[in-house]
C-alpha cells in the first residue's frame, strides 16, 4: 500500500515541534484551529536522517513493474484461453493486479513526494483533503486483495464443487460484477471515516496517513471493523480453498479422460493458495495486532505498527510474482513431464488411498464432471 516507510524517530513533544519539518511560528495555524488529522500528536515527527527518497522510489518502482508484467502476462494468458472457468478466474487475477498497481501508484507517490520535498502536512493540507484521500487509499487497496482472495475462493468452491452450475449463467459476466462487488464493499468500508466512524490522521514518521488506532469511541469501533473484517476474509479463503482442494483430489484420483482439463483446475487452485498464503502471512500480523491494541485499551506502539506495515506492502510486491511464475506453461517448460496424471501415476498409492476413503464422493464429483464436459462439447 506504501512505498517504503522510515523508521520514526522520538523526540519529547513540545509546542515548538510539531511536525516534520522546521518552519516560522507565524506560519503555523493556531493550535485551537488545528485540524483533526494533526489532533492527534503526542510526539513531534523528524524523518530518519538514514531514509532517503531514492529507497523509496526504487520500491515503489520495482512493485509498479511486477504488476504492470503480471498484468501482460494475464492478457496474453486471457486471450488464449478457451476455458470458461480460467477466463473468469484470470478476470479476479486481473482485478487484484490492477488493484496492488493503483495501491502502489496512489500512496506510493505520495509517500515519495514527501521524502523527496521533505513538506509540511498543516501548510500543504490545511484541511485534511490530502490525508484523508491517503487515508482512504490506504483501507481501500488495503482490504481489496482480501476481498478479491475471499471471492476468488468462493468461485473456484462453485467451479469444482458444482460444476454444471457455472455453464448454466454468464460466468463473465458475473465475474465483472463480483470484481465491482468487492470495490463497492472496500470502498464504503474506507469512506466510514468520513461520516464519523474512525478518522484518519498523520501518521509517524508524518509521511504517510491511515486511521486513528485507539480503545475509544468510533475509533474503537473503525478499527475493530477494519482488523475483524479483514481476518474475516482470510479465513473464509482458507475453508473454501480447503474444500476445494480435498475435492479436487478426489476428482483428479478418478480414472477417467478428463486429466487435461484437471491441470487447469489444479493450475488455478496452486496460484489461489498461494495467493491466500502470501496474504495470510503479509495482513495477520498488522490485523492481529489492532484488534489487540484495540480491545486491550493499550498504548499504540508505534515501532510495530510501522513493522506490520512494511509486512503489509511485501503483498504487493509478492503477488505478481504467483501470476509470473506459477503457470502451467512455466511448469511445464521448467519440467516438460510434468502434469497432474504424471504425478498421480508416480504415486500410486497416494491415489489409491483417496480412492479408497472416498469412492462414494468422488463418484459424485466425476459425474458432475462429465456433466461439465458434454456441456463445454456442445457449447465448442
Amino acid at each position: 500500500m506504501v512505498g517504503e516507510i522510515a523508521a520514526p524517530s522520538l523526540t519529547p513533544y513540545s509546542a515548538s515541534t510539531h511536525l516534520p519539518t522546521a518552519m516560522n511560528t507565524s506560519t503555523m495555524p493556531p493550535v485551537n484551529r488545528t485540524a483533526l488529522c494533526y489532533s492527534h500528536h503526542k510526539s513531534s515527527f523528524k524523518n530518519s536522517p538514514t531514509i532517503s527518497p531514492l529507497h523509496s522510489a526504487i520500491f515503489t518502482s520495482l512493485g509498479l513493474l511486477f504488476n504492470l508484467v503480471a498484468f501482460y502476462v494475464l492478457v496474453k494468458s486471457y486471450q488464449r484461453t478457451q476455458s470458461q472457468s480460467r477466463s473468469s478466474f484470470l478476470i479476479f487475477l486481473g482485478g487484484l493486479v490492477v488493484t496492488d498497481f493503483m495501491g502502489l501508484l496512489t500512496t506510493g507517490s505520495i509517500v515519495v513526494s514527501f521524502h523527496i520535498t521533505n513538506f509540511n502536512w498543516q501548510i500543504v493540507d490545511p484541511n485534511c483533503h490530502l490525508c484523508n484521500f491517503m487515508g482512504i487509499s490506504m483501507v481501500f487497496y488495503g482490504l481489496c486483495p482480501l476481498l478479491l482472495g475471499a471471492a476468488m475462493a468462493a468461485e473456484r468452491f462453485i467451479g469444482i464443487n458444482r460444476p454444471f452450475t457455472r455453464y448454466t449463467s454468464l460466468p463473465k459476466n458475473r465475474s465483472v460484477s463480483m470484481l465491482l462487488l468487492v470495490w463497492l464493499i472496500a470502498g464504503s468500508v474506507a469512506l466510514l471515516p468520513l461520516v464519523g466512524v474512525g478518522c484518519y490522521h498523520l501518521q509517524l514518521p508524518g509521511s504517510w496517513c491511515f486511521f486513528y488506532i485507539d480503545s475509544k469511541g468510533n475509533d474503537r469501533a473503525f478499527s475493530l471493523i477494519f482488523s475483524l473484517f479483514g481476518l474475516l476474509c482470510i479465513a473464509m479463503s482458507f475453508l473454501l480453498n480447503t474444500v476445494s482442494v480435498v475435492t479436487l483430489i478426489k476428482m483428479c484420483c478418478s480414472r477417467d479422460k478428463t486429466r487435461r482439463r484437471r491441470d487447469h483446475e489444479v493450475e488455478m487452485m496452486v496460484q489461489l493458495i498461494l495467493i491466500n498464503i502470501v496474504a495470510s502471512i503479509c495482513w495477520c500480523p498488522l490485523l492481529v495486532f489492532i484488534a489487540k491494541t484495540v480491545l486491550s485499551g493499550g498504548q499504540l506502539n508505534v515501532k510495530y505498527l510501522l513493522l506490520w506495515i512494511r509486512f503489509v506492502t511485501c503483498n504487493q510486491l509478492l503477488d505478481p510474482w504467483i501470476y509470473i511464475l506459477f503457470r502451467r506453461a512455466v511448469i511445464q517448460r521448467l519440467f516438460p513431464r510434468w502434469s497432474w496424471g504424471s504425478v498421480m501415476s508416480r504415486y500410486p498409492s497416494f491415489g489409491d488411498t483417496i480412492r479408497r476413503f472416498t469412492l462414494s464422493s468422488a463418484k459424485g464429483s466425476r459425474d458432475q464432471v462429465d456433466k461439465e464436459d458434454s456441456e463445454v462439447e456442445q457449447i465448442g
